[in-house]
């Protein structure tokens, strides 16, 4: 008979428990900021190549549109400016990136629990099965 402790299912469980936990302190900077910063680029990068261009015909409304664009992104990049002297100078704390912590940092931990706990529970249902086998005499 089979031992289900050697079973491809638990074999794979712990296969991902261990690669997620790996994941997770390579994501979260916990050796090293650097690694988290890695990851945070990536993911940026990743998000950023992925995109669709769509032509349109120009007319008055499109003209407009594209001005008030443009000028939302001079904005926005002065105000990226001024940020970057607030922190520069200390003043702004609030939005200061050192001790964030990323939202997949979160969702890997989540996966993380999830699998292990699923583990658990297998050798909890495995123990308590065998037990039982035992007590019947199989």
């Amino acid at each position: 008979m089979r031992r289900l402790e050697t079973s491809w299912y638990h074999s794979i469980l712990r296969v991902s428990a261990v690669v997620l936990a790996i994941t997770l302190v390579f994501d979260s900077g916990l050796f090293s900021p650097a690694t988290a910063q890695l990851s945070q680029s990536t993911q940026s990068y990743l998000a950023n190549a992925v995109g669709v261009t769509v032509g349109v015909a120009p007319n008055e409304l499109n003209v407009i549109t594209a001005e008030l664009t443009a000028r939302e992104r001079a904005l926005a990049t002065r105000e990226g400016a001024i940020e970057q002297r607030e922190i520069a100078v200390g003043i702004d704390r609030s939005k200061n990136p050192v001790g964030s912590t990323s939202t997949s940092t979160y969702l890997i931990a989540a996966l993380l629990f999830i699998i292990l706990l699923l583990l658990v529970l297998n050798y909890a249902m495995d123990l308590a099965r065998s037990k039982r086998l035992q007590e019947l005499g199989v």
